[in-house]
């Protein structure tokens, strides 16, 4: 079932008609002691599932699960799904399956990455990933108390899961030595760890969520900022490949990083730099691309005194939806497909191996044509070193798992909203499926054959 993008109003409007078909001809529940909502476990890394279950309802009645998040910045964010009950009076959200609401079918986790905010096209970020945990609020309401009182209405019974981005004994380190901005997070123990420095996109900044999971998995993992933060420019004239042949020696020279080699994971304009760096730097061997290009765009890039120019753009092909969103995929199609093979990154002289990560409805670039386009070009030169992953439905900021899915979004840097695509059903079961995909690849071309443990 595709999920249509409303406000919430709009989608607490179409839950109440949907409540009311529910209970036609359904016979009153009354609320019943004893009732029991568990969430197991309560604390968690945002990336592991939790076993959500009500107990002691009447049997078949139907109930109404809420959940709800408030994020750093104070913005609130809310989900929801109504359950009948089974024979003996449960719902066990791994076998129950939603009557409506935000989604419709068994789906565990979908409490969370269904979560929407109040105010339309915020995108949810968390900022501070050691201190705090997002808290996550569970409710369980009696659908008829809803629908009579929905304003004053009480739940029956709720609690407050913890969902953190650092598991424990993670440390992290502040970099400033040199030019070079970040944060690098290391696993607890001795080492050594598979090193791996971890880029997004035009967003700027510092992000550090990403990195902090990883770490939480086992590796060591670099946040790396090369604009807007700190003394980095903004806006980014130039891609300085030094700057991050520099960040991956640092991490190489760390006594808990294994060497010779390590990882990159990337996405957009940083799949842009992680594509570049795989081509320049011996040092890289194993690169994530999430949704990138195969080309230069934007800014070009500057390495050891050659300068490499971006593909044109055609203004003109910018696309606006009904919405009001700006969507850049098509703004490349003409230069794409009129430039000739030297135009694009010559990905052919990568030495090490490739993780193509690919949303079908991604309306930032076109990122399905993108990467097919460049294991073409492996595949012409005999090269074997690629996996893509091809999602329908999936969108363009494909995350660790259980994120919501953020359709659009304003930039810092820009004035109006970016359409970034994607459904929320396959959007969250391609998040769920290429993390773990990530890490297997990750694992299998950094740690040497003779220690692996992990």
């Amino acid at each position: 079932m595709r999920i249509r993008d409303l406000s919430f109003q709009e989608r607490e409007g179409e839950n109440e008609v949907l409540l009311k078909a529910l209970l036609k001809n359904h016979p009153r529940c009354h609320t019943v002691t004893m009732i029991q909502l568990t969430a197991t476990p309560a604390s968690a890394l945002v990336d592991e599932p939790v076993h959500i279950r009500a107990t002691g309802l009447t049997p078949f009645q139907i109930v109404l699960l809420q959940a709800s998040l408030e994020d750093e910045m104070g913005n609130m964010f809310h989900s929801q799904a109504y359950y009948r009950a089974n024979e003996v009076g449960e719902v066990d959200l791994e076998h129950a399956s939603s009557l409506g609401g935000d989604y419709v079918g068994v789906h565990p986790m979908g409490l969370f990455w269904s979560l929407k905010p109040e105010k339309i096209l915020t995108r949810l970020l968390k900022r501070d990933v050691m201190n705090s945990p997002f808290r996550v609020q569970l409710k369980l309401y009696n659908s008829n108390v809803i629908l009579i009182n929905k304003a004053t209405a009480a739940p029956i019974v709720s609690l407050t899961l913890e969902r953190w981005y650092v598991a424990p004994g993670v440390t992290r380190i502040q970099v400033r030595e040199g030019r070079l901005r970040g944060a690098l997070f290391l696993p607890p123990g001795e080492g050594r760890f598979p090193g791996v420095i971890d880029l997004f996109g035009s967003i700027g900044g510092l992000i550090e969520f990403r990195a902090s999971l990883l770490a939480s998995h086992g590796f060591a993992a670099l946040a790396l900022a090369y604009c807007d933060y700190e003394d980095l420019p903004c806006p980014l004239e130039k891609v300085d490949l030094e700057y991050f042949e520099e960040a991956a020696n640092f991490l190489l020279r760390h006594p808990k990083v294994f060497g010779p080699g390590i990882g990159v994971v990337s996405i957009c304009k940083g799949a842009e730099i992680g594509l570049s760096m795989a081509i320049h730097l011996k040092q890289v061997r194993a690169t994530v691309l999430i949704n990138g290009p195969n080309f230069i765009f934007d800014a070009p890039q500057v390495y050891r005194g050659q300068i490499y120019q971006p593909l044109p753009h055609s203004p003109q092909l910018l696309s606006i939806s009904a919405l009001g969103l700006f969507e850049f995929r098509h703004i490349f199609e003409e230069a794409r497909v009129e430039a000739n093979q030297t135009s694009f990154l010559p990905i052919e002289k990568a030495q090490g191996h490739f993780l193509f990560i690919v949303g079908e409805e991604d309306k930032n670039i076109n990122s399905k044509a993108h990467a097919e386009q460049a294991t073409e070009q492996l595949r012409r030169n005999g090269k074997n070193n690629w996996t893509l992953l091809s999602y329908p439905g999936a969108g363009h900021l494909i995350y660790p798992p259980y994120s919501p899915l953020c359709c659009a979004s304003k930039l810092s840097n820009f004035h109006f909203f970016i359409h970034w695509g994607g459904e929320v059903i396959p959007h969250a079961a391609a998040q769920e499926h290429s993390w773990k995909e990530i890490q297997k690849f990750l694992r299998k071309h950094l740690i040497p054959v003779v220690t692996s443990q992990l």
